[in-house]
């Protein structure tokens, strides 16, 4: 038998997709590139379709939830419960008028809103949705590519989205669009840094770079028996890279310009940033690329944290739940539940500062994620040679650095307080003797209260009775 198995050969791709389709075990990176040309085309405009109705729905969501946030019904009147008003929405900005103001880059000037969008879409094509399902026939992941480093490209995606952000702002030929840009990038930067650090312990977890092998290695913990059924510790990264977690959250809410992180289109600063000038379709795909973006940030928080398309618990404990279609169900689920939180956020907190932004990307993100990247890294190290004495070196190195680093930053912090105090009270010593730093005028002057005053005489512009125009400008301004 084992002869006859040997010069058998191996079991051709579509016999292995079948049978991972019927076991739920997810694909590989040799899986894919096996589908014929019109699959290929079915995928792109699935992705294509799903997120242009995405940001439809989600634009009617939040206007919804917001609304009832605010003690108000949101849009009511285009279709059924308001769910057409996005889409008429879309067809005004289309009818309107496009104006290209004068002095602009011109070429430059059209191609920020797409160069701002494409990324996006790009983005979504590795993200895994589901397990090997049968589609006409054809047995093919419900995802479109993949590639082992398949997280850098989103990475790489989502700083080419920002070259939109930043042409736009320069070619516009208007301040408020410049600076805008300019808050955009250095915003980008800073919070991007700490992405990519916070990224670090999930590859180090899963071996790979693979989105897809990200997902299978969340499949199942360790195993336990509990009155004697067996089930599985948790091995979503959620919960064993929580740090991870809580940096990615917040840094993607940076990297999409949502609220309490929308400092580069701030109304009461900016106008409206970097896309002040821009109307008609090129304003709808800059508004597009924001929410298309919300579900790119979102998914990638489901594959690399949420276990992807697999099912929570305790639905994972039915067999079949993460076999077939109904993958793309718990995906789905988890997907809103991403989209809720955006809104919530919205209507929740203000906006903060320009310094605040900045204060949190550098001062506590990039430190928090690098020093959490060196203890996983320290413990994987440690797990996989069994606790050598270079291993608890270079631990207690670490450790050293870090408290040095809290040292450090504390006693930063006492001496900024200390130099502020001081400030302070040097300021209001001065004032004490000096008066105050700027001039006031008085504000008891005898006219404020109508005394010497000729009520006729205001509307003929007559000098106050009883006095001269040089008497009348002493008084006021001392001169």
């Amino acid at each position: 038998m084992s002869v006859l198995a040997a010069s058998a050969g191996p079991a051709p791709a579509s016999t292995a997709l079948a049978s991972a389709a019927g076991t739920g075990h997810g694909p590989t990176l040799a899986d894919f590139g096996l589908d014929p040309w019109w699959l290929i085309l079915l995928k792109v405009l699935v992705i294509f379709v799903f997120l242009l109705v995405a940001a439809l729905l989600m634009i009617w969501a939040e206007r919804k939830i917001i609304g009832r946030m605010q003690n108000r019904y949101g849009p009511n009147r285009a279709g059924k419960f308001g769910l057409l008003q996005s889409l008429m929405d879309g067809i005004k900005l289309a009818l309107m008028e496009d104006i290209i103001p004068r002095g602009v880059d011109r070429v430059l000037f059209v191609l920020a809103p797409a160069v701002s969008m494409i990324p996006a879409f790009i983005s979504l094509a590795i993200i895994p949705f589901g397990p090997e399902v049968s589609i006409a026939g054809h047995h093919t992941p419900l995802q479109l590519s993949d590639l082992p480093v398949a997280v850098l490209l989103i990475l790489a995606m989502s700083s080419m989205g920002v070259y939109g952000i930043v042409l736009a702002g320069w070619s516009s030929a208007s301040p408020y669009s410049l600076l805008g840009s300019l808050r955009a990038s250095a915003q980008v930067i800073s919070y991007e840094i700490a992405m990519g650090i916070a990224f670090v312990p999930v590859f180090l977890y899963a071996g790979s770079l693979s989105t897809s092998q990200i997902v299978q290695s969340q499949a199942n913990g360790g195993e336990f028996r509990l009155f004697g059924a067996i089930l599985h510790y948790p091995s979503w990264y959620v919960i064993l890279l929580l740090p991870s977690f809580l940096i990615y959250v917040i840094t993607m809410v940076g990297e999409t310009n949502r609220l309490p992180f929308d400092l580069p289109e701030g109304e009461g600063e900016l106008v409206a940033g970097y896309h002040t000038e821009y109307s008609s379709l090129k304003f709808a795909l800059f508004y597009l690329a924001e929410y298309i973006n919300m579900v790119t940030v979102s998914a990638l928080a489901i594959t690399l944290f949420l276990g992807g398309w697999r099912a929570p618990w305790p639905i994972s404990v039915w067999s079949g739940a993460n076999s077939g279609w109904y993958p793309l169900l718990w995906f789905l689920g988890k997907l809103v539940l991403f989209v809720f939180f955006f809104i919530w956020l919205r209507g929740s907190l203000p906006r903060i500062r320009y310094d605040q932004l900045m204060a949190l990307g550098w001062k506590v993100l990039i430190p928090t994620a690098l020093a959490w990247t060196l203890i996983i890294a320290t413990l994987r190290v440690w797990r996989r040679q069994g606790g050598s004495t270079p291993i608890y070196i270079v631990a207690g190195l670490i450790v050293a650095a870090l408290l040095a680093l809290w040292i450090g930053w504390e006693s930063s912090a006492q001496r900024s307080a200390r130099a502020a105090e001081e400030e302070e009270a040097a300021a209001v010593e001065h004032e004490r003797e000096h008066g105050p730093a700027f001039p006031v005028p008085p504000m008891d002057l005898p006219h404020y209260h109508g005394i010497g005053l000729d009520v006729s005489g205001l509307t003929t512009g007559a000098p106050i009775a009883g006095s001269d125009d040089s008497a009348a400008k002493k008084e006021v301004t001392g001169a």
